[in-house]
């Protein structure tokens, strides 16, 4: 089904940008690749306009995405707050990538949340708030940098989009998608990665940027989570690795260093789900990843106060690591019947 941008409300957000603003792009707690993608994406096409455009993030993002053209002019909540929260304080307008919930905002959210500013959402996450004055949701899309593009055509101006615009929003893209595997991917999807390379966009370079940029500790923790720390229980077709605190800080642990560490245990043959169990900020963070139609959305939302997309989903728990475990594998036996299909 084609993704179609309400066109009344497409002409408002134009009257809306027809007049200089000050505008803030905002995104979610702990940034991924199409997090900060679609924010500079957004940043790089708004600028043009003679607004006042900052990218507020509540908490920093891996080194591998600081490449990107516009990373420099973030504001970083977690290291600059009085900064974010007097830029959100004179806002017009603020942008909300990636996130469906103002909750992902983390410590930032309550500035966002008593912001006068017009709130305008751009998201592919199911069951948004209620609370943005423009709600762009569609779980149809790939990814929101996906939605940024569309957002962009369907204001009329595709062919503005430059090359930081284009490298932005096809890293989004690449990362949300590992590397253009899910079946979220579409023959339009395609095209648009297409029209990014004629903009200007490398593919090569950005894959090298994100995917051949490893830190010594970071490739050393992949290698200790899968040779040391990966768990196997073909009986579910499901696989696991926990890492607790001190194993984290034994390999310096920095944001990002466990991107994608999960899909490791999902491509062994013949395994449907994995689940990645970190010891972080208090609390057990869990990452799940599923093949077919098994949805770790469902496992997510039911057993670790969590949600995202079908395949892929994040949850969180306030037991031990050990606790949080015990209690993945307790619940395997009663997918035992989907897991088997």
């Amino acid at each position: 089904m084609a993704i179609n941008f309400a066109e009344k409300d497409i002409n408002a957000i134009k009257q809306l940008l027809s007049t200089p603003k000050n505008i803030v792009v905002t995104t979610h707690h702990r940034p991924d690749g199409d997090a900060i993608g679609s924010s500079l994406g957004l940043y790089h096409y708004l600028l043009p306009g003679k607004h006042k455009v900052t990218v507020v993030t509540p908490s920093d993002f891996p080194d591998f995405l600081h490449w990107m053209e516009g990373v420099d002019k973030i504001i970083d909540f977690g290291s600059n707050a009085a900064e974010a929260i007097r830029v959100t304080a004179e806002a017009d307008l603020i942008f909300c990538l990636d996130f469906n919930q103002l909750n992902r905002l983390d410590k930032y959210e309550p500035y966002v949340s008593k912001s006068k500013a017009t709130k305008i959402l751009i998201d592919h996450h199911l069951d948004p708030d209620k609370i943005f004055d423009y709600t762009f949701s569609f779980t149809e899309a790939c990814s929101t940098c996906e939605l940024i593009y569309l957002f962009i055509e369907a204001l009329g101006d595709k062919s503005k989009i430059t090359k930081p615009m284009a490298e932005c929003i096809y890293t989004g893209i690449m990362t949300d998608t590992n590397s253009f595997r899910y079946a979220s991917m579409k023959p339009s999807t395609h095209r648009i990665i297409a029209s990014l390379m004629e903009a200007g966009a490398e593919n090569f370079r950005i894959h090298e940027n994100v995917y051949d940029n490893f830190s010594e500790d970071r490739l050393r923790l992949l290698g200790y989570c899968i040779s040391e720390k990966m768990k196997v229980l073909p009986e579910f077709r499901a696989a696991y690795i926990s890492l607790s605190k001190e194993e984290l800080s034994r390999f310096n642990f920095q944001a990002g260093d466990t991107e994608g560490v999960v899909n490791y245990a999902l491509s062994i043959k013949g395994i449907k789900l994995a689940a990645l169990f970190m010891d972080r900020d208090g609390e057990i963070k869990i990452s799940l990843r599923s093949k077919d139609e098994f949805s770790v959305k469902e496992m997510a939302n039911k057993h670790f106060e969590g949600g995202g997309h079908r395949n892929a989903s994040g949850g969180r728990s306030s037991e031990s690591l050990q606790q949080t475990v015990d209690r993945f594998v307790s619940i395997l036996p009663s997918y035992k019947e989907e897991l088997s299909k």
